[in-house]
């Protein structure tokens, strides 16, 4: 079976249409449809299947998909070792990331992997709702994501998963606010406050509710923003409360915005690094998750001491 029809099989099951296909892959939807049906003619069975307007993947068709999967990463595993033994990490690796993580980790990633020459890493940022994480690894190498514990959206997706660090989130306060003096605050402190929430389906909302069933109250959002700098804006003009990130908020505007422990609950965010199990296996895509993990490191270090 030729790889590259396997490939494009593998791009179906998980882009899960022609269309989409085309559009990643550069070809037109004819041109997908055409080398599927030829895959089919070598397989000897049934990979796809109508459903409405679209394709869908058979029985068969899945699990050829899966196949294809570790065809994809038994190349880049050999790729790799030559790349090794060359010791070069060369070539492009894409990566994106939600805006708080880039801000805390990429300056100082890109400047540890100035020395290696011919490695091109192209950055970008999104935030999306949590569940949308998993999908980005079809359009690039590296997925920098986040989840509060317990949340783990990108289980059974088949993905590679690295772990790079803990982040605490304070309640993030103006500084003439009466719980500023407090040292940390509970759940039924802050219940009854006017809070600036996060988009419905973003990771922070999890600690939101917690906040509700403990303190015994409803929690009153008045605007609801995905940028952490806007939110950090309304915070320093009185206008609500919020959770903000320990390590990357608060300290570009000394004496205006306090941050404050939650006690009482598990107010932590997870960050990781989210890849295709063949992509992981590039020397290019391990040298950049080496300095994300040393340069994680560095930071809860900096803030832990």
């Amino acid at each position: 079976m030729d790889v590259q029809r396997l490939e494009l099989l593998r791009e179906l099951a998980e882009r899960h249409s022609v269309t989409a296909v085309a559009r990643a892959t550069h070809r037109t939807p004819s041109a997908v449809s055409q080398q599927l049906k030829v895959l089919e003619r070598e397989a000897g069975l049934p990979l796809t299947e109508r459903s409405g307007r679209g394709l869908v993947l058979t029985d068969a068709g899945r699990a050829l998909a899966r196949s294809a999967t570790d065809v994809a990463v038994a190349l880049e595993r050999a790729t790799a070792v030559w790349d090794e033994f060359r010791n070069r990490a060369t070539g492009e690796v894409s990566l994106v990331t939600f805006p708080t993580a880039g801000q805390m980790l990429l300056p100082g990633v890109l400047q540890q992997l100035a020395a290696h020459t011919g490695l091109i890493v192209k950055c970008t940022d999104m935030d999306p709702e949590l569940s949308d994480f998993p999908a980005l690894t079809s359009d690039f190498d590296i997925v920098l994501a986040h989840s509060m514990r317990g949340q783990v959206p990108w289980g059974g997706r088949g993905l590679t998963v690295v772990p790079l660090m803990t982040e605490p989130l304070d309640v993030g306060l103006p500084t003439d606010h009466r719980l500023a003096g407090r040292a940390s605050v509970g759940a039924a402190d802050v219940v009854g406050e006017t809070w600036i929430g996060v988009p419905d389906g973003f990771p922070f909302e999890r600690i939101v509710h917690e906040i509700e069933q403990q303190g015994g109250g409803r929690v009153q959002v008045s605007q609801r923003f995905a940028d952490m700098r806007l939110v950090e804006a309304f915070i320093m003009a009185g206008l609500g409360i919020a959770l903000v990130p320990r390590y990357t908020s608060g300290g570009s505007q000394p004496g205006r915005l306090v941050l404050k422990p939650l006690r009482g609950v598990d107010a932590e965010r997870q960050i990781v690094a989210l890849m295709r199990p063949d992509r992981a296996e590039r020397l290019a895509v391990r040298t950049v998750i080496d300095a994300l993990r040393t340069r994680a490191a560095r930071v809860q270090a900096e803030h832990t001491s």
